[in-house]
């Protein structure tokens, strides 16, 4: 008996924006299936926010098809915006509205009545801990408050696929933490969810990722899939003098990128070369290390060889 082809959310061809002559997004093909969190990874500038704004019918598409809960987009963007919760990089609640007044508000833009809106804002109120909040103004609570509420917002009316623009840039790692478990949760319970993010360890908790540079996606999977299909090996060196090795390896035969950590030099070297750490050991350049070994890669060392001096 064969398995039940799983549900596609959203799907993109050839999806293009252009601002005078420059693509922010340049050719993006894109399947997310219903049930996961799909990350898109890269820094600023890297086209991640554009294309979310046009998978929300936001931004309408130079070029290019979109496809997002089997409407389409920016055709049928009205009826979307019903259907999907969406979560901006930086904070967009009314400051001078009170916790409960924002929820409120919200409730009224998404068309909740009676029973089922006092029960919608009573249940994000507690899920989210803002019950002893929700007579502060939304302006004087702190980065994790105010992200809470965003949340709790964008969820209001239960919608079956959340996107989130970079939602926890500006709060503090116990905050960033318990935000994702709190992502798990709307997954669970049955929610499917795009997130961007510059984090490479929220990208790593994510089911399958992105990574986009200039405007182009440069590699997608499951993070895992991506370490193991990298290209390279990674090396860590200890000892004196890492500095002068790091310079005297970039560029050789073999290497794909060096960097310092802390007191360690990560290096990546191709995988056509079967034993990296006797490479390394054998290199004139490293004589004096007090230690050469080999180490399980990371998404960081996926990024670096999909992108940028990776790519040369």
């Amino acid at each position: 008996m064969s398995e039940a082809k799983p549900e596609i959310v959203v799907s993109a061809s050839g999806l293009v924006k252009s601002f005078k002559g420059f693509r922010a997004v340049d050719g993006l093909d894109l399947t997310i299936e219903r049930g996961m969190i799909y990350g898109f990874l890269g820094p600023n500038g890297s086209g991640k926010t554009t294309a979310m704004r046009m998978l929300t019918g936001l931004l309408t598409p130079t070029e290019g098809k979109v496809e997002v809960l089997g409407l389409s987009v920016p055709k049928d963007a009205e009826t979307l915006k019903y259907k999907i919760g969406y979560m901006t990089q930086s904070f967009s609640l009314y400051g001078d509205l009170t916790v409960l007044e924002n929820l409120n508000f919200m409730a009224t833009i998404y068309g909740l009545h009676g029973k089922y809106r006092k029960r919608r804002i009573a249940e994000v109120l507690e899920r989210y801990e803002l019950t002893d909040l929700k007579g502060r103004f939304a302006g004087k609570m702190s980065g994790g408050q105010r992200q809470r509420l965003a949340l709790a917002t964008a969820v209001l009316h239960e919608p079956p696929l959340l996107f989130l623009d970079e939602p926890t840039s500006a709060v503090d790692p116990e905050s960033r933490r318990h935000f994702w478990e709190q992502l798990f949760d709307l997954v669970e319970a049955g929610t499917s969810i795009v997130v961007t993010t510059h984090f490479m360890d929220e990208a790593e908790r994510c089911h399958k990722i992105a990574i986009m540079e200039s405007g182009q996606k440069r590699a997608d999977g499951a993070p895992k899939d991506l370490m193991a299909a990298m290209g390279a090996n990674v090396v860590e060196i200890e000892g004196p003098n890492l500095r002068d090795i790091r310079r005297k390896l970039l560029g050789a035969e073999g290497i794909v990128a060096a960097a310092q950590l802390g007191a360690r030099l990560r290096v990546l070297v191709t995988d056509d070369i079967a034993d990296p750490q006797a490479f390394l050991e054998d290199k004139p350049e490293t004589d004096g290390a007090s230690l050469i070994e080999r180490v399980r890669p990371n998404l960081e060392d996926v990024f670096v060889t999909a992108t940028g001096e990776g790519r040369q």
